[in-house]
């Protein structure tokens, strides 16, 4: 009777801990898939039509260390991806790319086999400042905003992209938004994101 009892308590054990696994892995899915930003080509962008957002592209390389850091730690951040995927249309770019890309009226190819590798769009829009990774927000009618180079972890991003998305660029210096974001700015983007 003692042996059936405890077969009985051990088949127990063994299905509450793979109902407690099968819940985890689950919920595990489902906040990776929340968290996943939406990227769309450039072929997408140059013919969406996306209201009020803006547009968010990528400039990478496929050799470039910082871009694949980004992709790791920056933009698989929930609250990155959020307002990515909310406030921006967010566009992946390889710069040393083939594509043939019609932007703002103009038609852009790829420079393959010539002594720089660099896209004539990338060459286009970030001119002399070619550095990978390069963030380039536009306006609705594909107008630059802002050129934003560099590595940022996603606390830091997600700072960025909330001073343009909500319109703080244009009400504050980026220093002082830094300062006064995790006490005065954060609870109001929090408050947007839910």
């Amino acid at each position: 009777m003692k042996n059936k009892k405890t077969k009985m308590n051990g088949l127990r054990w063994l299905r509450t801990i793979a109902c407690a696994s099968l819940f985890f892995i689950l919920h595990s899915s489902f906040s990776i898939s929340q968290a996943q930003v939406k990227w769309h080509t450039i072929a997408e962008a140059s013919t969406a039509k996306i209201g009020t957002k803006m547009y968010f592209i990528d400039f990478y390389t496929s050799w470039c260390g910082y871009c694949k850091k980004m992709d790791r730690e920056s933009f698989s951040d929930p609250t990155v991806a959020k307002l990515l995927n909310k406030y921006y249309y967010p566009v992946k770019f390889n710069a040393e790319g083939s594509d043939v890309v019609k932007w703002k009226g103009q038609t852009y190819t790829g420079t393959t086999g010539q002594r720089s590798n660099a896209h004539q769009f990338a060459s286009a829009i970030l001119g002399k400042q070619m550095g990978f990774p390069t963030f380039v927000l536009f306006k609705s009618d594909q107008t630059v905003i802002q050129a934003i180079p560099g590595y940022y972890p996603p606390r830091d991003f997600a700072i960025i992209l909330w001073y343009f998305a909500s319109g703080d660029c244009d009400k504050y210096p980026y220093d002082r938004y830094q300062q006064i974001f995790d006490k005065e700015i954060r609870p109001v983007m929090e408050k947007e994101l839910q």
